[in-house]
């Protein structure tokens, strides 16, 4: 009330006004203590939102840029860790005052859900203002903690931030006492409920707080900011490998680049590592031939979108090793078989080349080619191919020999000659002609043989057949045999796939 000289109505009013608090307090109406519960409800809701947005910056943030630009993020991401160590100190000491403040009022209530002494007018004060006086402390740390966020952004930054958390007493009203931030809260009359109201307002005004600061400061790195700290005297040449008559070109320019950015870099599609403000393109190598690749280099804006900068289209060729041995008595061409060739021109699209054939004929597409001959001699390929638009030059040719394929070897009983099981003997019914040790699948026909059998003390058996298979006499013959026995096959004819006829060697076994 006033100071000074009062005068009898003036003492009654000022009574009268005491008296009304007195009733207010010895009876706070439900539906109030109702409401305070709804709105720390709603508060409390709205706090964990909030804190999952926080978690959910620092997560994408650690995810994205402090591992694409480390150097630009570290920063801002030190301060932010900065500013959430702020905000958890302060939202510890208001839960370590609200455990206080629950269990000396006795706990929660389970009828109601809510606080079991939430009408009590003498919690709050004893706590917070008369005796233990915490409020005040708790002033002193909202105001820290407020110039500690403020302080995390530079002058520029602070422009249009405004922090919800800070403890500001109410504003004066005629005919009322005025009061302090402290009593307004937590003072004289005020319910333990409501008091609960105002810690929970208080954690979240700081959790908007921190949002509000993180977000300014890792936002900072989204900004485009682009620096050209580095320059570098450049030469691009279309192709680093030409041949004799082509011309070589190249553009010389200086290039500058941002060595703290990290532009967002495409190639075919698929986004490509950066360091240093540069991307690194790791092209296949994996297929000879012509390659090309287009990429689109996208800087971020202030406004947050991307600004794209297209590559023109590149090329590389690639090829095998040009060093190339071949040993003349080893370039062989098979007759009867087809005789695999690869073709390629270091320099030179395999589909601009032309291949040619002398001696036989040959087909394929490319790089790759089958020979074809049929008579015993030489064949020459050789390759032509544009080396510039219109002009087309013979590149080289290659001289081969051309041979039929070896005789192959005759097998009975899976033995070429030797001694083997007379059980193994009797078990067999045909001559085989394999070719051992040869590259190509070349396979040969017995179409006649002669089998002599011949036992101790006994005049030969002598006959003969057409085709690789055994006749019933043959097969008579073969079954009588008994260890001593030789048996030999001789005159053995068989054709290949050049179609000649070759004479093999015989096979003699002895059975054992």
């Amino acid at each position: 009330m006033a100071g000074g000289k009062e005068t009898p109505r003036q003492r009654m009013i000022g009574i009268l006004y005491l008296v009304l608090l007195g009733l207010i307090a010895l009876d706070v109406p439900e539906n109030l203590l109702d409401s305070f519960k709804n709105i720390s409800d709603s508060l409390s809701a709205s706090t964990t939102n909030v804190k999952t947005g926080i978690n959910s910056t620092f997560d994408a943030f650690e995810k994205t840029k402090l591992i694409q630009e480390p150097e630009r993020a570290k920063v801002p991401y030190a301060k932010a860790q900065e500013a959430k160590k702020l905000a958890d100190n302060l939202d510890k000491y208001i839960d370590s005052l609200k455990t206080i403040l629950i269990k000396e009022s006795g706990g929660m209530s389970e009828a109601t859900g809510d606080y079991e002494g939430r009408e009590g007018l003498d919690f709050s004060v004893d706590l917070m203002v008369d005796r233990r006086k915490n409020a005040f402390d708790l002033h002193k740390k909202i105001t820290a903690t407020r110039e500690g966020l403020l302080n995390l952004l530079d002058a520029k930054e602070r422009v249009g931030v405004n922090l919800s958390l800070q403890a500001t007493p109410p504003k004066p009203r005629a005919g009322f006492p005025t009061k302090s931030w402290e009593q307004a809260n937590f003072g004289e009359g005020i319910p333990m409920g409501a008091a609960m109201t105002a810690f929970i307002k208080i954690q979240a005004d700081i959790k908007n707080s921190e949002n509000e600061v993180v977000k300014k400061l890792l936002g900072k790195v989204d900004q485009a900011v682009v620096n050209l700290d580095q320059f570098n005297a450049v030469a691009v040449a279309p192709t680093s490998y030409v041949l004799v008559g082509q011309p070589y070109t190249a553009e010389v320019f200086l290039t500058a680049s941002d060595s703290r950015s990290s532009p967002e870099i495409t190639v075919n599609g698929s986004r490509i590592p950066t360091e240093g403000g540069k991307g690194k393109y790791v092209g296949s190598t994996s297929s000879e031939g012509l390659h090309t690749w287009t990429g689109v280099i996208n800087v971020k804006q202030a406004d947050g979108g991307y600004k794209p900068y297209q590559l023109p289209a590149q090329t590389y060729m690639v090829a095998k090793p040009s060093a190339v041995v071949s040993p003349d008595k080893m370039n062989v061409l098979y007759i009867g078989v087809p005789n695999p060739v690869s073709v390629s021109a270091p320099g030179i699209a395999k589909e601009k080349l032309k291949v040619s054939m002398s001696g036989g004929s040959i087909s394929g597409s490319n790089g790759h080619y089958t020979a074809s001959v049929s008579s015993i001699g030489q064949a020459t390929i050789t390759v032509s191919g544009e080396i510039a638009p219109g002009k087309t030059a013979v590149l080289g040719s290659s001289l081969f020999r051309v041979k039929r394929i070896p005789d192959p070897k005759p097998q009975f009983a899976g033995k070429s000659g030797g001694n083997t099981g007379a059980a193994n003997i009797r078990a067999q019914d045909r001559v085989f002609a394999k070719l051992e040790g040869f590259d190509f699948d070349a396979k040969f026909n017995v179409t006649r043989f002669t089998i002599l059998v011949v036992k101790p003390r006994q005049e030969a058996i002598i006959i003969s057949t057409t085709g690789n298979e055994l006749n019933a006499q043959m097969r008579s013959a073969i079954s009588t045999v008994t260890p001593g026995t030789r048996v030999i096959f001789q005159d053995i004819v068989a054709v290949g796939p050049d179609g000649s006829q070759r004479g093999l060697d015989p096979i003699v076994l002895t059975a054992n």
